[in-house]
């Protein structure tokens, strides 16, 4: 099943990737598939009496069909809501690529249909003064399926991004366009200028969704273009 495993990426921060992952799990669950996400580093956790949680990887945990650990899902929580590497750095934590991926590889021997493994932030985030996010995708072997914010400004974000994905030698399995700025003007020309300059398929265009509907979302998906 290497197939059905992806890395999801970003143009930026803030561009609905934990969204979209709910997403692509509930549209994989329609077609009977077991599934589940790792969103191996997160920043901005909040303390609890069980320990650091992410309300991103929760939403995550929720959405899968396969139940894993906390632990297993976030192997690496920082309290700060700052770049990952300079919050490790204030909260005396060590994030290096071997870390990361061990976890991940750890996670994945759990027999599954479909799984995503979450970067956090961008493409090129730093996880220390050595090594980047875009690292973990070209060690675990997983093809980047690419949010893409459609915003102003998306299409230079996409465009860069796509190009460093490529660079670094990692396959683009598909993109999907979500809405995030209700305000924006000709944003259904920015995906078809998208959809001509990316050599990938557009999994689906998301619209902007007021309540959030991680259900309504999944209907967008044509996750068929990447099994």
């Amino acid at each position: 099943m290497e197939k059905h495993r992806f890395f999801i990426a970003g143009t930026d921060t803030d561009v609905g990737k934990t969204f979209v992952s709910q997403a692509l799990l509930e549209a994989a669950k329609k077609v009977n598939f077991s599934c589940f996400a790792l969103k191996p580093v997160a920043a901005g956790c909040t303390q609890t009496a069980a320990g650091l949680r992410n309300d991103d990887a929760l939403k995550l945990m929720q959405a899968s069909s396969v139940k894993l650990s906390y632990q297993q899902v976030n192997p690496i929580a920082l309290e700060q809501a700052i770049a990952p590497h300079v919050a490790a750095k204030n909260e005396n934590k060590n994030i290096s690529l071997q870390r990361v991926v061990g976890f991940c590889r750890g996670a994945m021997l759990n027999k599954v249909d479909f799984l995503l493994v979450e970067g956090a932030g961008g493409w090129r985030v730093p996880l220390n003064s050595r090594e980047t996010m875009a690292q973990i995708p070209k060690e675990l072997s997983l093809p980047v399926i690419l949010v893409v914010g459609i915003k102003l400004g998306c299409i230079n974000h996409a465009m860069l991004t796509v190009e460093a994905i490529l660079n670094d030698g990692v396959l683009l399995a598909g993109w999907v366009a979500n809405h995030i700025d209700p305000q924006m003007s000709a944003s259904a020309e920015s995906v078809e200028t998208l959809k001509s300059a990316i050599a990938a398929p557009l999994i689906g265009t998301i619209p902007y969704l007021p309540d959030r509907s991680v259900k309504n979302a999944s209907e967008y998906l044509q996750i068929a273009t990447i099994l």
